[in-house]
C-alpha cells in the first residue's frame, strides 16, 4: 500500500496502485525542469519524483499531513501546506504532476490553463474527463477554448480500485503540452468564438455558425470544403487544427462587434 487512506471531506481519494505511480514518473521522466506537485498526500508520487534530483514543490492542502510529509522528504523536496486553488505557480518553466481531487478536477484545469509558466502537465483525472479533454469521442468546450494553445493527451484508464477510498468512478492518466507555437494568437476573441459556437442554436456547425452571425452560408460551406467538416458536424467534433482554421475563416470575415 502507498497511502492508508485520508480524509475524504477534503475530496482526496489516494493512490495506492504502484504500476500506475510508476506511468506517472515514465511520463515526468521525458520532461525537463523543476516539477510542482497538486496534492502531495502522503507522498505516493512526491517520493519517487524526489529521485529524480529535480527541485519538487509539493502542495497539500491538510496542514497536517503537509508536516509529516515534510519530514520525509529529501533536501530537494519543499512541501507547502496549501489550498492549490490560491498557490501562485512559479513564472519559470516547470512541470506540473498531480492526483486530482475529482471535485476540483475542472477548477484546477482552468487554473492550470491560464498560468504561463509551466510546460508539460501529467495528471490524474476521473476517466471521462480525461477522455473529454483530449477529445475523445468529442471534445467539451473547454478543451477546444484552449487547444490551440495545448495538446491534450489520455494515456491509460486507472480502475477506481487504485484507490483509497475507492472512488465511484474510474481515473485517467492525461498530459496536457504547452504548444511551441501557438495554432491561434488572439486568444479572447478565439475563445469568444468557441463560446458562441458551442452555446449558438442549430442542427449542425453550419447553421450554428449562420445563426450566430459568424459567417454567411457561403462562407460556411467554402470553408467546411476546405476543412474536411461535414455540414452537420457538431462543434464537439472539430479537432483542435479544424477549429484554428474556422477561427481564421471568421477573423477573414469579422465583421464589427464580433
Amino acid at each position: 500500500m502507498v497511502h492508508q487512506g485520508g480524509r475524504h471531506e477534503l475530496g482526496q481519494n489516494f493512490l495506492v496502485d504502484r504500476m500506475v505511480v510508476a506511468r506517472i514518473g515514465d511520463l515526468v521522466a521525458g520532461t525537463t525542469g523543476p516539477i510542482v506537485e497538486v496534492g502531495a498526500g502522503d507522498g505516493a508520487l512526491t517520493l519517487p519524483l524526489s529521485r529524480y534530483g529535480r527541485p519538487v514543490t509539493a502542495v497539500e492542502v491538510d496542514p497536517g499531513r503537509a508536516r509529516r510529509l515534510a519530514r520525509r522528504v529529501p533536501a530537494n523536496v519543499t512541501v507547502v501546506a496549501a489550498d492549490i486553488l490560491r498557490f501562485r505557480f512559479p513564472r519559470h518553466p516547470h512541470v506540473v504532476v498531480g492526483n486530482l481531487p475529482f471535485h476540483l478536477t475542472t477548477s484546477i484545469m482552468r487554473r492550470l490553463l491560464a498560468a504561463s509558466g509551466w510546460r508539460t502537465s501529467v495528471l490524474l483525472v476521473q476517466w471521462e474527463v480525461a477522455r473529454r479533454r483530449a477529445g475523445v469521442g468529442g471534445a467539451s468546450m473547454l478543451t477546444a477554448a484552449w487547444w490551440p494553445w495545448y495538446a491534450f493527451e489520455v494515456h491509460a484508464r486507472v480502475p477506481a480500485r487504485s484507490f483509497r477510498p475507492t472512488p465511484s468512478v474510474d481515473g485517467g492518466l492525461l498530459t496536457m503540452t504547452r504548444r511551441a507555437a501557438p495554432l491561434v494568437d488572439e486568444r479572447e476573441p478565439y475563445q469568444d468564438l468557441v463560446r458562441r459556437v458551442f452555446t449558438g442554436r442549430g442542427r449542425g456547425l453550419a447553421e450554428i455558425l449562420e445563426r450566430t452571425g459568424c459567417l454567411d452560408r457561403r462562407a460556411v460551406r467554402a470553408w467546411a470544403r476546405e476543412a474536411g467538416v461535414a455540414p452537420n458536424a457538431l462543434p464537439k467534433d472539430l479537432t483542435a487544427d479544424q477549429w484554428a482554421s474556422l477561427w481564421r475563416e471568421v477573423a477573414r470575415n469579422r465583421r464589427p462587434g464580433l
